[in-house]
């Protein structure tokens, strides 16, 4: 019986620039970080240490040359926080691409992009 999302693959064009942008702009951690000496690098991003849910940013021209059948998309995340004002405004001042903090049904929320223009959203949960 499956009973937890262990990792997220996101597929990257710039491991070294994605990296860059969860952890100095998203304030994720770098979990851990493996190679395999022939250009396959696994690089594993979190908000804490100690968060069971994590995301792997792999090189997505290599594995698209590996396995040319794969989805390599960006899937649609949904982050959570606790201070959606503080979150909103903490992006904008380190220059991440933002849309309008809007109210839904289940709560505030607003998206924003990563270096390669794909999308994320960030809704309040308290």
């Amino acid at each position: 019986m499956i009973n937890r999302i262990g990792q997220v693959m996101l597929y990257v064009n710039d491991q070294e620039q994605a990296i860059r942008f969860w952890t100095e702009k998203v304030g994720f951690v770098v979990k851990s970080e493996q190679d395999n000496g022939q250009g396959l690098r696994w690089i594993e991003i979190a908000p804490t240490e100690a968060s069971e849910t994590s995301f792997v940013l792999h090189n997505k021209p290599l594995i698209a040359q590996m396995q040319p059948e794969l989805n390599l998309g960006t899937p649609s995340i949904l982050l959570f926080t606790e201070d959606i004002d503080r979150e909103y405004q903490a992006f904008k001042e380190k220059g991440v691409k933002v849309g309008e903090l809007v109210d839904m049904p289940e709560g505030r929320v607003f998206n924003f992009a990563d270096a390669e223009d794909n999308y994320f959203a960030i809704l309040e949960k308290k």
